[in-house]
């Protein structure tokens, strides 16, 4: 079996690149988006903590929904191919990295924030110089956990037209092809790993700067 799916993707190297890079831009987009819009909201939370519980609830409720479902729910409303693809993984994405943003921020020892108010730092100032840098590794493992759902879940565009390497599992599915279904599953795991490796290694550099500078 590895012998025939290396085989496969030698001879159709410029396909599996294509949907590689596929799979990369529809992942890479929900991510993106569901980052700048996740951890405001995380961050927002802890200042309105009594309504946090509530919208925490809100965002769970989406990861409950099939994908398959998720996808099908979309169809109506954005047609099919990339569009509706993205904003069905970026509400995936927003559970983990709102989470993990909203206890990072607060689970930081309230005496480092009180130690920052007796400095005279702004209520913003202890947010951005304190509590969010040293929340970093916490929202991080959100984003990463946010990055491996999504780029599992992105197999299952090719259903709807949108490509990337759900494309092979989906033909090999038709074609009863064994080695098409694995490559498309091996390669997509694989990349999942590559991405979460790379968010790693960005996290290990901007926590080490921000220990570096303090």
């Amino acid at each position: 079996m590895l012998s025939s799916m290396y085989s496969y993707i030698v001879d159709n190297w410029s396909t599996v690149v294509s949907l590689t890079i596929e799979h990369l831009q529809i992942t890479g987009t929900a991510v993106i988006f569901a980052i700048f819009f996740a951890v405001p909201l995380g961050i927002l939370l802890t200042r309105y903590r009594k309504i946090s519980q509530v919208v925490l609830g809100m965002v769970g409720v989406l990861q409950t929904i099939p994908s398959l479902a998720l996808l099908a729910i979309m169809i109506p409303f954005l047609g099919i191919g990339f569009r509706p693809a993205v904003v069905a993984l970026f509400l995936y994405a927003l559970l983990p990295i709102v989470r993990n943003t909203y206890t990072g921020v607060r689970d930081v020892t309230p005496g480092l924030v009180e130690a920052a108010t007796g400095l005279g730092m702004t209520r913003f100032q202890v947010l951005m110089r304190v509590q969010v840098p040293i929340a970093i590794p916490v929202i991080f493992s959100g984003i990463r956990t946010a990055t491996i759902i999504c780029v599992g879940t992105a197999t299952l565009a090719a259903l709807i037209g949108a490509g990337g390497l759900g494309s092979l599992i989906y033909r090999g599915l038709q074609q009863l092809n064994n080695t098409l279904i694995f490559s498309g599953a091996i390669l997509s795991a694989l990349l999942a790993l590559s991405l979460d490796f790379g968010l790693g290694v960005i996290e290990n550099t901007i926590t080490s700067k921000g220990l570096t500078r303090s």
